[in-house]
């Protein structure tokens, strides 16, 4: 026996192992562990003062027009004024704009000469990806989507007097950029990205020494953010251009000219700050800062990992199972810390490493450890709630839950009640007229709005029954005021029931209606049915005269009943309908439409 429970720990302490491997492979919570991630490894510790931006941002637009229309004559006059005095002048201009194709000769003439010369100046180019099927050093074939099937560079006569780099966005699968790719090889040509041409030819001209980040096989590298939003110093291109802005304040700067304005369709969702998009200019900025303070890292190795923290879980769990459970529980507490820490300190040597399934797994297995020690107690009360689930709607089980001392009535039960019957209005002729998936969409936002109104006020949802809802007050247990409470319900449904009627006639040029139909007296409560399949549900005369009463509402209608009517007068206006021969009932009763609640004095 002994031997068994051995084997049974050692068993047990491998699971996690298990799903961690297959965490790793598969990445299941990529877009959590990323969000996480970013929490722990990026340091906003403040952008450079050598890195400024252009914008050309709306005060700039409002100013020269859209710049798709600009001569080329404009951004010359930029480059010349920055350049006008050279004890002045920018250590380096990067242009983050595609000037690819050919505009106007005498322009593009004059951008290409303002440009020539400088060996610090820098245009933006863009890679054309397409994927295809190549053959692997092994021989096998594989897909290619990193393939670059052109370059689109500036045009001819810019591009033979500046350099050029591809500023193309790698979007990350849960929708962030958070790594990039220095170079890509295309025709034998090493072609750099727009930002390690900046730190290249800025360490260059500043006696630097160049360091290129460890890469992954396909070449990325996360790069860590410096700013935020808005937090590189940005300065319109018209306050440049008028003067307002001294030349002076680029003096020595890596000085970048992008767009800055959302008609350019340039901005993205960075790991920076989610929900805030960040302009293109100020990527490349935060990717031009990693590289120049070496922010940058590549995920360790997937099997050094593994065996590290694999070996540190299974430790864990083979012992855990021994300890007293706050011992364990602290224990986990303190490896999880250990795993983030540990993180840290890899992100600032150039490694990252996962951190959401460590710290997930170890937690669930903390709960599994809870869940075993209590077992006893837990099973036995499920097998009670779990009996019980067969036979009664979820909120009685609820109830059943939270009170110890709730007796449950299997046999059944003599009970007052109040039930209500709503139904929507020429369903069977509004369903022949549209789609399948548009009946259903319908459907489902009405009984939707049903089951929220009765919850509400504290009814019972007793069933669904085609497109009517059956809802009961004062069952299961006891309920003050339930007969009032049922016809709030349908004043509350009456009032939701506008609101869905003009959304749906906004998406399917259909109207709505419902008609609800209300009584209260004595039925039968229990549990009704056979062996497979039991409701706890109420019988007998009043739910029948709720039913026919629903039936005889017309579209917007709330009738009453006058035993309804005697519990709700004082509070609830409505109007005499007159006595009405409901089918199956022997004697006409008197019927009362609801008009709405009356304003308190």
């Amino acid at each position: 026996m002994k031997l068994h429970k051995k084997l049974f720990s050692v068993i047990v302490a491998f699971i996690p192992i298990i799903f961690l491997i297959a965490s790793i492979i598969w990445k299941p919570l990529y877009t959590y562990d990323s969000l996480l991630c970013d929490r722990i490894y990026t340091t906003m510790d403040g952008i450079s003062p050598k890195i400024k931006i252009i914008a050309v941002d709306e005060e700039t637009l409002e100013a020269y027009g859209i710049f798709q229309k600009w001569s080329r004559e404009k951004t010359a006059d930029l480059i010349e004024m920055l350049y006008k005095d050279e004890t002045k002048a920018p250590a380096l201009t990067a242009l983050d704009f595609l000037f690819i194709d050919n505009g106007n000769a005498q322009a593009d003439a004059r951008l290409a000469e303002a440009c020539a010369g400088r060996e610090n100046i820098i245009v933006a180019s863009n890679l054309v990806y397409r994927g295809t099927t190549e053959q692997s050093e092994y021989g096998g074939m594989y897909y290619n989507k990193w393939n670059v099937d052109s370059v689109e560079k500036p045009y001819e006569e810019l591009s033979k007097v500046v350099q050029s780099g591809y500023t193309n966005a790698y979007i990350a699968e849960d929708g962030c950029i958070r790594y990039t790719k220095l170079t890509e090889q295309y025709q034998d040509v090493l072609i750099p990205s727009f930002a390690w041409l900046m730190y290249e030819t800025y360490e260059k001209q500043q006696g630097g020494e160049i360091v290129k980040p460890t890469t992954t096989a396909n070449g990325q590298v996360t790069f860590f953010y410096s700013g935020k939003v808005g937090e590189f110093p940005h300065f319109s291109m018209k306050s440049v251009m008028d003067g307002t802005v001294p030349i002076e304040e680029f003096k020595d700067c890596i000085v970048l000219i992008g767009a800055y304005a959302p008609g350019f369709q340039d901005a993205y969702t960075t790991s920076a700050e989610k929900g805030n998009p960040m302009y293109g200019v100020e990527i490349q900025a935060n990717i031009l800062q990693a590289l120049m303070e070496r922010k940058t890292a590549v995920p360790l190795s997937g099997g050094t990992y593994l065996l590290v923290s694999g070996i540190v879980m299974y430790l864990f769990f083979l012992l855990a199972r021994k300890q007293k459970l706050f011992s364990a529980i602290a224990e986990a507490c303190i490896l999880i810390f250990l795993h983030f820490l540990t993180g840290k300190v890899l992100s600032g040597r150039g490694y990252t490493i996962p951190q959401i399934y460590f710290a997930g797994i170890m937690a669930v297995g903390v709960i599994c450890m809870i869940g075993e020690k209590y077992c006893a107690e837990i099973i036995r009360r499920k097998r009670v709630l779990s009996t019980f689930k067969k036979y009664v709607a979820p909120q009685v089980v609820d109830q059943l839950a939270k009170d110890n001392n709730f007796k449950t009535r299997i046999e059944g039960e003599k009970r007052e009640v109040a039930v209500l019957f709503v139904d929507l209005r020429d369903f069977t002729a509004l369903s022949e007229s549209l789609a399948p998936e548009q009946v259903v969409k319908i459907l489902n936002e009405y009984l939707a709005l049903t089951t929220s109104c009765i919850l509400k006020n504290n009814g019972m949802l007793d069933k669904f029954i085609g497109d009517a809802t059956m809802a009961v007050f004062n069952a299961p247990v006891s309920q003050e005021d339930y007969v009032y409470q049922a016809v709030h319900t349908a004043i509350d449904m009456q009032k939701e029931a506008e609101k869905l009627t003009v959304g749906l006639e906004k998406q399917f040029d259909k109207k709505v209606s419902f008609g609800i139909g209300i009584h209260c007296g004595e039925a039968v409560i229990g549990n009704i049915g056979c062996e497979f399949r039991m409701d706890y549900t109420a019988i007998g005369d009043t739910v029948n005269t709720a039913a026919r009463l629903e039936s005889r509402a017309g579209a917007g209608d709330i009738l009453i009943s006058e035993a309804v009517y005697r519990e709700v007068k004082d509070r609830v206006d409505a109007e005499a309908v007159g006595e009405m021969e409901l089918k199956g009932k022997s004697r006409r009763i008197m019927v009362y439409r609801v008009l709405g609640i009356k304003e308190e004095n």
